[in-house]
């Protein structure tokens, strides 16, 4: 077997949200990294999974439409993202919702303009949000404005100083509860995953609990920033839990200096088969009760 067999990547992000590559690029750079399958997960959006697909065609790579959704989970309630794998991308219902977050992400980005204007930080290019106007924009795009025009040193100073919860331009997304999240992948026959667990309230074990009864199927173990005890935690939470684990780099694509981590991360393919088997199951139950349509 050669080396693509074994490697993943099943967190990554295009233009279509909040990342560089275009669909077809993102592929291209997959093909280079030798990986196996990769899954484009933008925020709230399905848009490049398509053209993913035409990249992709006989040329040895797996496209699993994906999805990362932003939500509200726990007591204080903070921010969780919940993974879809094998989504109906073109399902109505689903295409219904990420319509109505595209236009309050829009008008949250005026209001983070706003605030960003009210703290000193007036950018000379607001552009990007109206030449965004059919894309899904976010807290990232004016991060790498604002080190652009000199505002900050770098897009993670942004965060700190301007951007992040509780600092002076943020502005909160209207989010679905994390519940309402797995409800909606599975309304689209996907398979649900808690993203990068490591940055919300995972140590809240009877609300893992809760969403697992709710129909969340794993927990993304690998992760570009997840430290190595991090990851034997997330695989021990999932045994004992009896949910999968997936994982991947949450490449954005390169920026300035900062070559692609797409790939970097090793994700077995195993973990795909995994996902086929949760995908099934899905499907399988759906049927079985006439719920929804796989």
């Amino acid at each position: 077997m050669s080396e693509r067999d074994f490697s993943v990547d099943l967190h990554l992000h295009t233009n279509c949200s909040d990342g560089v590559f275009t669909p077809s690029e993102a592929v291209d750079y997959a093909l280079k990294m030798k990986l196996a399958a990769i899954s484009i997960t933008d925020h709230d959006s399905v848009d490049a999974i398509e053209e993913a697909a035409r990249a992709a065609k006989n040329k040895g790579i797996e496209i699993i439409p994906g999805i990362e959704l932003s939500s509200v989970a726990g007591d204080p309630p903070g921010e969780m993202h919940i993974l879809g794998y094998y989504i109906d991308y073109k399902s109505e219902s689903l295409n219904k919702a990420l319509k109505e977050f595209k236009k309050l992400r829009r008008e949250r980005a005026y209001q983070i303009l706003q605030k960003l204007r009210d703290n000193g930080v007036a950018l000379k290019d607001e552009s990007f949000i109206e030449s965004r106007a059919d894309k899904a924009i976010g807290r990232l795009h004016f991060a790498k404005a604002m080190a652009e025009e000199g505002f900050v040193k770098s897009v993670q100073e942004a965060f700190q100083k301007y951007l992040s919860q509780n600092k002076p331009a943020y502005a909160p997304k209207a989010a679905l509860t994390a519940q309402e999240a797995i409800n909606l992948i599975l309304k689209s026959g996907g398979v649900p995953i808690m993203a990068h667990p490591y940055y919300v309230h995972y140590n809240d074990k009877n609300m893992m609990i809760s969403l697992v009864k709710g129909g969340l199927m794993g927990l993304e173990a690998w992760h570009s920033k997840h430290p190595e005890h991090a990851v034997k935690k997330f695989l021990s939470m999932a045994d004992e839990l009896g949910i999968i684990v997936t994982g991947g780099s949450d490449c954005h694509g390169p920026y300035k200096n900062e070559p692609p981590v797409m790939g970097r991360v090793k994700v077995p393919y195993c973990v795909v088969e995994n996902l086929e088997k949760c995908r099934d199951n899905v499907c399988n139950f759906m049927q079985k009760t006439g719920t929804f349509g796989c």
